[in-house]
């Protein structure tokens, strides 16, 4: 397991949650710290369970915050996954075949985070909606 509590660039991104400032931010990506942390504001349109894909990282920590409504996300142990391909370097990211079984939904304002051994598959739900997702170097 991940200890958050050690990561300077996660307390960082809890810093700026806390501050309530997250809605106020335009869409795009925000740099706070170059190739350590960054958030990037979406607006996006949610989809239903069965089109979720579970996905994971290994160097970044994502924090996920919905602003303007609510977001359900897949979650499983990564260790439990069969993998879809290999793990792209590049992108940080790998995709599993899986079907999404067990959820968490989170409130706007709300967050959740995904360390690097847990595979999520954000975006479930109906609608469009305005959300933070940070990207926390894992350490």
């Amino acid at each position: 397991m991940t200890d958050l509590s050690a990561n300077p660039f996660y307390t960082r991104a809890q810093e700026l949650i806390s501050s309530g400032t997250l809605p106020t931010l335009p869409l795009g990506k925000h740099v706070l710290d170059e190739g350590n942390l960054w958030v990037n504001i979406l607006e996006v349109r949610l989809k239903a369970p069965s089109k979720a894909v579970l996905e994971a990282h290994n160097s970044f920590i994502d924090i996920q915050v919905p602003l303007s409504g609510s977001e359900t996300y897949g979650i499983k142990d990564r260790d439990k996954c069969t993998p879809l391909g290999e793990f792209n370097e590049a992108e940080d990211i790998i995709f599993f075949t899986d079907p999404v079984e067990d959820t968490v939904t989170v409130q706007p304002g709300g967050q959740v985070t995904f360390a690097p051994e847990t595979a999520h598959a954000p975006l479930i739900g109906e609608g469009v909606i305005r959300k933070a997702i940070f990207k926390v170097r894992a350490v």
